[in-house]
């Protein structure tokens, strides 16, 4: 038990490590709203290296977290949104990962798309019209994008790791 809290406070502090570093150095692909999301490497290593369940909990306690220390109001509505989605997306990326023949980086890809989605159709509700649904194409391209380049530094980070015990 104590080794499950000690890894989960772990992936707790770099989560949010990688959430400040993105605020601090921007990097921005030049289209509003499009961040590389550096915090959800840890969730992509997380799922393959703490129970599912516990990637929940990881992923709310980031999006509150960095929220209230990084963020305002309306990051916060927004990451919440994005994080209930991500409860979901999460049950996807586990369900790819389980039926094999999903490397990390296309179960990362279909994260960064599914998230990319799920804040899409909040910010639709929120300023209540369908005309942003337009914005879907850009959104799916840059969840590709950043899916994949997320996926592939936790691809490598998981190999460089594969030695360290953890507990499944």
């Amino acid at each position: 038990m104590k080794n499950r809290v000690a890894y989960f406070g772990v992936f707790t502090a770099l989560a949010l490590i990688f959430s400040y570093i993105e605020t601090l150095v921007p990097i921005s692909f030049g289209i509003p709203g499009v961040k590389l999301g550096l915090a959800n490497l840890i969730i992509v290593i997380a799922l393959y290296k703490i129970p599912l369940r516990e990637v929940y909990v990881l992923s709310i306690v980031r999006v509150l977290l960095s929220g209230v220390l990084f963020g305002n109001y309306f990051s916060i509505a927004y990451s919440l949104a994005g994080g209930i989605s991500e409860r979901y997306l999460e049950q996807l990326m586990a369900l790819l990962k389980k039926a094999g023949g999903f490397s990390v980086i296309g179960i990362s890809i279909a994260g960064g798309v599914c998230h990319n989605i799920g804040q899409l159709v909040v910010a639709m509700i929120v300023v209540e019209t369908f005309a942003m649904s337009y914005y879907m194409p850009v959104l799916l391209v840059a969840g590709l994008i950043t899916g994949f380049l997320i996926g592939v530094v936790a691809d490598q980070v998981l190999r460089r790791i594969s030695d360290i015990m953890f507990l499944e």
